[in-house]
C-alpha cells in the first residue's frame, strides 16, 4: 500500500522509535503494550463480567460490544489494506525482537485501548484524562516497538473512539434488550 502520509510516518517514527530510545522506556513499553493484547483483554473482560454489578456491569457490556465491533473492523481493514509492518520495510529500527506475522494497518492494540478508554470516559468523565493517557501510552508503545506506523495508530484511535461512541449512543440500547 502506497502511503500518502509517508512524511508524517517518517517524522514520528524518527522521534518515537529512534530518538526516544531509553532503557527504562524499552522495558516499560515492551510490557505495557501487552495490556491491550488478546490475552490481557480476554482476562480483563472476563474479570469485569464475573466481578462487577450495577453501573459497572453496564459499562462492561458496553466495553465488550465496543471491543467486538472494533475488532471486526480492524480485522477487515487489515485484510483489505495488507500493509506491511514498519520493521519489515524500514532498516535500523529498534524492534526489541518482536516478530509478528499479521498486517500493520490499523493498530488493533490502539483500537482496543481507545475503545475501552472512550467507554470508560463516557461513563466516568472525571477520569477521562487517566483513561486517555493510558490509551495514548499504548498507541505510543506500538510505534516505539516498531510494529506500527504512526498512521496505523492514528486510525486505531479513530476506529476505537468512533466505535465506542456508536456503541454508547446508538447500539447499546438496541443490544440491551437482549441482555
Amino acid at each position: 500500500m502506497k502511503n500518502p502520509f509517508r512524511r508524517f510516518d517518517d517524522f514520528f517514527i524518527e522521534i518515537i522509535n529512534r530518538r526516544m530510545k531509553h532503557r527504562i522506556l524499552n522495558v516499560f513499553f515492551y510490557y505495557y503494550t501487552h495490556l491491550c493484547g488478546v490475552i490481557s483483554l480476554v482476562l480483563f473482560n472476563l474479570a469485569m463480567w464475573f466481578f462487577t454489578t450495577g453501573k459497572l456491569r453496564q459499562v462492561t457490556y458496553q466495553m465488550t460490544l465496543s471491543l467486538l465491533v472494533s475488532s471486526a473492523i480492524v480485522f477487515f481493514l487489515k485484510k483489505i489494506f495488507s500493509r506491511s509492518r514498519p520493521y519489515w520495510i524500514i532498516e535500523n529500527l529498534n524492534t526489541y525482537d518482536i516478530d509478528l506475522n499479521d498486517y500493520s494497518f490499523p493498530s488493533g492494540h490502539t483500537t482496543a485501548a481507545f475503545s475501552i478508554a472512550t467507554i470508560f470516559s463516557l461513563n466516568y468523565p472525571a477520569l477521562t484524562i487517566v483513561f486517555v493517557v493510558m490509551a495514548l501510552l499504548i498507541a505510543i508503545s506500538r510505534v516505539y516497538l516498531a510494529v506500527h506506523y504512526p498512521t496505523d495508530v492514528l486510525v486505531g484511535i479513530i476506529v476505537g473512539t468512533g466505535t465506542s461512541l456508536l456503541v454508547y449512543f446508538k447500539l447499546y440500547e438496541q443490544v440491551r434488550k437482549f441482555i
